[in-house]
């Protein structure tokens, strides 16, 4: 066993110069900060890498007349971050090994994805790699163009429930304290609720740092238990159970199904390859029923009627891959249903905003009411005695 000092500037870095001096790797360790710019190695992170400013610069550098060499060493020069500097001279070197592109990108799979090259793959065979990129491009948009949708119809819920919240706390902690130091003088039984209400204030009031630590390391415990359900496909299944949501979400996974594979046998990729291709992005789920649609095409069967079986279409894409298999245009039918379920997916969650929005209102309002109330009820009963 030896023990070779390498001056790398991440862990994928250091694992590619050790598999080209022959050697095997057995463990890898950093020394002192060498390596501790890398992502998810040593001490901390450093930035992520662009794909899409990465692929932007590549496809107007190709289409300006430079070849693929040229283009990559002129972004590798024009890099300013370590990591991205380093995936970028680990392509070129690659390739100047005599590699082609789609391999070169393959062995950095961490940062590039299998669509891009698969479809970097079949665009090899014809020559015409700008295409391929345009393409991802586009479908890249058009996919964070729906996430974003997502993202900024909860923004305002988020932010109402914060600032809810936050008023629960102000009036529990601070205003409610101060009304038990009026009513301890009054010498009247308060109501039950009153009083859980005051000693849940003062004790909050009494140990305000202790409450504080508490809260926060439960705001944390939730947000790494709900992501580790999330990646184990526990929160998808309950909600694909949940009335209205479940259908919704499976609209919208099927339509990046379609999205995906007609956009890869539009590049001309053959049907079974890009299949497979497309079961790297899916949920566990949604792979098994993607490969019962695959063997049922290996056994003969077409893309509708194996799709039909396994349970991969609503009533409107099952005509549109009918249209497309008969015309054979499939990859672009197969694009055209994705777009009419987008439209769908927007469609709902605009209505889905607009009513639950007022839901949440109302229900942080009846929260802070009852709280009012609960404050308020022995002055009532003082009032009510007096009369």
């Amino acid at each position: 066993m030896r023990t070779l000092r390498l001056n790398a500037v991440d862990e994928d870095d250091a694992r590619l110069q050790v598999a080209r001096l022959g050697f095997r790797l057995s463990t890898l360790q950093p020394e002192g900060f060498t390596l501790g710019l890398g992502r998810g190695f040593g001490w901390g992170s450093g930035p992520s890498f662009s794909l899409v400013l990465f692929l932007q610069e590549l496809l107007a550098l190709l289409r300006a007349g430079l070849g693929v060499v040229e283009s990559l060493d002129a972004l590798s020069e024009k890099a300013t971050e370590v990591q991205t500097k380093a995936v970028l001279v680990r392509v070129l070197a690659a390739v100047r090994e005599g590699r082609r592109f789609s391999v070169a990108l393959a062995e950095q799979s961490a940062v590039f994805p299998a669509l891009l090259i698969g479809m970097i793959k079949a665009s090899e065979g014809t020559s015409d790699l700008p295409h391929a990129l345009a393409r991802y491009l586009e479908y890249r948009q058009r996919m964070d163009a729906v996430r974003a949708k997502v993202i900024s119809a909860s923004i305002y819920p988020v932010i109402l429930l914060a600032v809810g919240g936050l008023v629960t706390i102000f009036l529990i902690a601070y205003v409610v304290p101060k009304f038990a130091e009026v009513y301890e003088g009054s010498g009247r039984q308060l109501p039950l609720l009153s009083q859980w209400m005051l000693v849940a204030g003062r004790a909050m009031a009494a140990h305000a740092a202790t409450a504080g630590a508490f809260g926060l390391a439960a705001l944390v415990s939730l947000v790494v238990a709900l992501r580790w359900l999330w990646r184990q496909g526990v929160i998808g299944a309950a909600l694909l159970r949940i009335p209205g949501v479940g259908a919704r979400l499976r609209v919208f996974e099927l339509a990046r199904v379609y999205r995906t594979l007609g956009m890869l046998l539009s590049g001309g990729i053959p049907l079974v390859a890009a299949l497979q291709t497309v079961d790297e992005i899916l949920s566990t789920r949604w792979r098994e029923r993607l490969a019962a649609a695959r063997a049922h095409i290996v056994a003969g069967n077409s893309l509708c009627v194996a799709f039909e079986r396994v349970g991969l279409t609503t009533p409107i894409s099952l005509r549109l891959l009918a249209v497309g298999e008969r015309s054979g245009s499939l990859g672009a039918m197969l694009e055209q249903s994705a777009a009419f379920h987008d439209g769908e997916i927007e469609r709902w969650i605009d209505q889905f905003t607009r009513s639950f929005e007022p839901l949440l209102m109302t229900a942080i309002g009846l929260v802070v009411g009852v709280i009012v109330v609960m404050l308020y009820m022995p002055i009532f009963d003082l009032a009510g005695g007096l009369q």
